[in-house]
């Protein structure tokens, strides 16, 4: 009985060894001349008067930090750690011991100066969501 568990086995076991690996054949080639055209994508939604809405951060804590400007918000935290311009966004990031405030900056109408529209707050350490207001209160702080 154990020698026919045993050739078994083996039978199984050689029935399970990999066949050589191939490349998979190549891709079918264009005739010359002709070109490959991207798929279709749909543009995104056009913004109304040309100028896109911003969702604005609400909640308990947040006057004097949200709808400022980024002058009032370096008075308030001190000199950021970053200072990130793209398009008309701009990214401020404060940093203490204890934590890192990420501020974003959008314009609320055309051609208006950027003010605080959102913020995020993590750990220094790890990157794990911490508390805005005690994240701000850190900051403060520190200065």
């Amino acid at each position: 009985m154990r020698k026919l568990l045993v050739s078994s086995m083996a039978l199984l076991l050689a029935a399970c060894a990999t066949a050589p690996i191939t490349a998979p054949p190549p891709p079918p080639s264009r005739p010359p001349g002709q070109v490959q055209q991207p798929p279709p994508t749909q543009p995104p939604p056009p913004a109304v008067g040309g100028f896109r809405s911003v969702e604005i951060m609400r909640g308990p804590g947040l006057a004097g930090v949200i709808e400022e400007r980024a002058g009032s918000l370096i008075q308030q935290f001190g000199t950021p750690r970053l200072d990130v311009a793209e398009g008309d966004m701009r990214k401020l990031q404060f940093s203490a011991s204890a934590c890192v405030l990420d501020i974003f900056l959008y314009p609320l109408r055309p051609n208006g100066e950027p003010v605080a529209t959102w913020l995020e707050a993590r750990r220094a350490s790890d990157g794990a969501e911490v508390d805005y207001l005690a994240c701000m209160q850190a900051l403060r702080q520190s200065r």
